[in-house]
């Protein structure tokens, strides 16, 4: 068994406990979302309406919806209603949307849907003047989203659940972008 206290070491408790402060002080963590590594300067931030290269109609609209939504909550940024009035600009292109199934019952029928939302999203400052060219800030040229839904087979109770899933992935996307945009990933 080991001491920690003995009248040959009486400084050892005391090693012990500042051992165990220094250690947890230096730790290096910090809240998620506090830390920015964007320009103190960069406040007033415009969000172009999203460009769709798919299919799938409206999932832009949703998407800079979302962004929207998420860039209000955060607090970090004041929108404007025109880019003139920016220091910063976002813009982004869904660039594709898949909706596929993962998941058969006994007889074959679709039980679950995977749908993945992938887009090229750019955070860039807004030039002071034409003939300075835009700073990228944070870019991402394959932001990746998926997300699984269950489809009740039975017909009486069917409905397609794919809007729905939609406007959650788009939450998602927003949050995360968002936070990556902030912190700098």
């Amino acid at each position: 068994m080991m001491k920690f206290w003995s009248r040959t070491a009486p400084w050892t408790p005391l090693v012990g406990l500042l051992l165990v402060l220094s250690t947890a002080s230096g730790c290096g963590y910090a809240l998620v979302g506090r830390a920015s590594n964007l320009p103190e300067d960069v406040r007033r931030v415009y969000v172009h309406p999203l460009e769709n290269d798919t299919a799938r109609s409206q999932v832009e609209q949703i998407l800079t919806r979302a962004i929207v939504d998420e860039m209000v909550t955060r607090r970090r940024f004041e929108l404007t209603n025109t880019v003139a009035e920016a220091d910063a600009e976002i813009r982004g292109t869904v660039i594709r949307f898949v909706s596929q199934p993962v998941t058969f019952d006994g007889q074959g029928r679709v039980t679950e849907y995977e749908l993945s939302i992938t887009a090229k999203m750019l955070f860039q400052r807004v030039p002071s003047n034409e003939d300075e060219e835009p700073q990228v800030l944070w870019r991402n040229d394959r932001y990746l989203f998926r997300q699984a839904y269950a489809v009740d087979v039975n017909e009486a109770a069917y409905f397609d659940r794919e809007d729905e899933t939609i406007e959650e992935v788009a939450e998602r996307f927003a949050e995360t972008m968002v936070s990556d945009l902030l912190e700098g990933f």
